[in-house]
Parts: C-alpha cells; sequence; structure tokens
C-alpha cells in the first residue's frame, strides 16, 4: 500500500473532543459552488454539522446524503433528520434508507441496515475518508442518556482514514450515489457484482452483503505459526475469525487483540476462549468511561 495514498485521522481521549468531526466540518464549509459532497452514515445527530451540510447545497454544492432510517436505536437520528428533511432542507438530495429483509428460519433474524461511515470531498482535491467515526454526538448535547447505548463518537477511540487515490474516490463517490439512487431495492443488494471486491491493485475494498468467505477470516488464513497479529476491534462476534485466531495463537504465531470493554459488542465467552488461547487480549476505555470503536488489523 503506498502511503502517500492514505492519511490515518486518530481520534480518543488523548485528541481535542471533536476531532474528526471538526475534520469533516472543515472539508465541508471548504467546499466551494460547484464542488460536491457525498455521504453515507449510521448515526448522525450532529445537528451543527447537518445545518452546515444544507449550508453547503443552498451555496450550489451538490450535496448526496444516505443515512440509515431506523438504527438499532430507532429515534437516535430524528433530530437531524428533521434539519435535514424540513422545507429548508436537502430535499431529495436526502435518501432515508431502511432495508428490506429476507424470510429467516425460526429463531433466527436478519435485520440489514445501512452500516458504512464514508465521507467523500470533490474539494481542495478529491478525498474519501473512510470510518469507523460516524457523527453520533451533537452541539449542544441535549440527550446525554442516548450515548452510553451508541457511544459518543467524538470522544471514543476512533479513526478516519483519508484516501486520496482518484480511483478509490471515484469508485467511493459512485458507490454512495448508487446507494442514494437504488439502495432500497432488495434486487439492487444482490445484483451481480454486488459483493464483489473493488481491486484497485495497491488496495482492496470490500462490500457488503457478500456471498463466501468472511474477508477477515480470508487474511488471517495467509498468516501461520510465525506471524504476528494485531487487532484492534470494536465487535468480534464472527465465529470463524475467532476459530482463525485462536489457531493461530495455538500453533505459535503472536496474536494481540484490543477490544472495547462492555461485554455487549465483545461477550465475555469470546474473551475467555481467546484468551485460554494464549491471545494477548485487553479491553480499552474502562477507565475513562469512553468507547472503542476502531477496526484495523
Amino acid at each position: 500500500m503506498d502511503k502517500a495514498r492514505y492519511k490515518v485521522h486518530f481520534g480518543g481521549p488523548d485528541r481535542p473532543a471533536g476531532a474528526l468531526r471538526d475534520l469533516l466540518f472543515q472539508r465541508l464549509a471548504d467546499t466551494p459552488a460547484g464542488g460536491s459532497v457525498d455521504w453515507v452514515t449510521y448515526y448522525f445527530r450532529d445537528r451543527p454539522l447537518a445545518r452546515e451540510l444544507v449550508q453547503a447545497a443552498r451555496r450550489g454544492v451538490r450535496v448526496t446524503l444516505v443515512l440509515e432510517d431506523r438504527p438499532r436505536i430507532a429515534w437516535a437520528n430524528d433530530a437531524v433528520k428533521d434539519v435535514l428533511s424540513g422545507k429548508d432542507g436537502l430535499g431529495d438530495r436526502l435518501r432515508l434508507l431502511r432495508l428490506p429483509g429476507v424470510p429467516a428460519p425460526r429463531g433466527l433474524a436478519w435485520k440489514p441496515q445501512v452500516h458504512e461511515k464514508l465521507f467523500a470531498f470533490s474539494h481542495p482535491r478529491p478525498t474519501a475518508f473512510i470510518g469507523s467515526f460516524n457523527p453520533s454526538g451533537d452541539f449542544p448535547e441535549e440527550a446525554p442518556e442516548i450515548l452510553p447505548k451508541i457511544g459518543d463518537h467524538n470522544i471514543a477511540h476512533n479513526a478516519l482514514v483519508e484516501a486520496a487515490d482518484p480511483e478509490m474516490v471515484a469508485l467511493i463517490t459512485g458507490h454512495i450515489r448508487q446507494l442514494h439512487r437504488d439502495g432500497s431495492s432488495l434486487l439492487y443488494r444482490f445484483r451481480p457484482g454486488a459483493g464483489k471486491d473493488a481491486d484497485l491493485g495497491h488496495s482492496r475494498i470490500v462490500f457488503w452483503p457478500r456471498l463466501g468467505g468472511h474477508p477477515v477470516e480470508r487474511l488471517l488464513r495467509e498468516y501461520g505459526g510465525e506471524g504476528r497479529i494485531r487487532i484492534a476491534a470494536s465487535h468480534i462476534r464472527h465465529a470463524g475469525a475467532v476459530r482463525r485466531l485462536v489457531a493461530l495463537a495455538r500453533s505459535g504465531a503472536s496474536v494481540e487483540v484490543i477490544s472495547e470493554h462492555t461485554a455487549r459488542r465483545v461477550p465475555a465467552r469470546t474473551e475467555r476462549r481467546l484468551t485460554a488461547a494464549g491471545v494477548a487480549f485487553r479491553r480499552l476505555g474502562a477507565e475513562q468511561d469512553v468507547p472503542m470503536h476502531l477496526k484495523f488489523v
């Protein structure tokens, strides 16, 4: 991977609160008339950021926003939806998606959601920011009771990866616009190539929904007993990846995992299984009561 194509922006308790949302806010404010801003996100509670999107559209920026209509905490996005969908909002440039599911066997449920965090800008040069961050905090915060449930990303261990490769930015921008146009269709999500990786030579983008093996599990299969694997993962639930980490640790590989401090995202049984196999496992954020939302290997 060419380092010149990427820059990682971290957030966390050692950074100013709101550092990542401030980065998005400034890029948005700097986008001139005739430029474009294309976003898709899961939680969006930041009303000043939403108002800046509206202001950008008013000055002639082409704004495209795709937002999950019913996240896990169903009312979380309502205040921002009011800002963006009112008579002075974004109009048809806002797309609220509520994805249809499919019938599942008894005892199972598939509740698909828009869980991407992508923020693309045309100026000052084409750039896309790839989350784990999404703007889940508000200014001022008028519903603090929600933060323990969804995590305040303005203080969380978090990141935005800034991609400047023109081909990647164009691909991400096109993906967001296609979601805006067709994303609520079940047929769209299972069209030929919908879950196909985008291999750019220097980098690969993996999309969901997809058929076949999990890409993290596939990546881990490239390593053996001589490997050193370090992972930051806010959520660890994929059984195949856990099995592979256990097998790697037992084969002599050095495996380190940093995860979220709550048991909802990383069950205690997963922690016990990994540590029993020799994985160096640590939960982050409990001392300062901040979420850990990073995801990288």
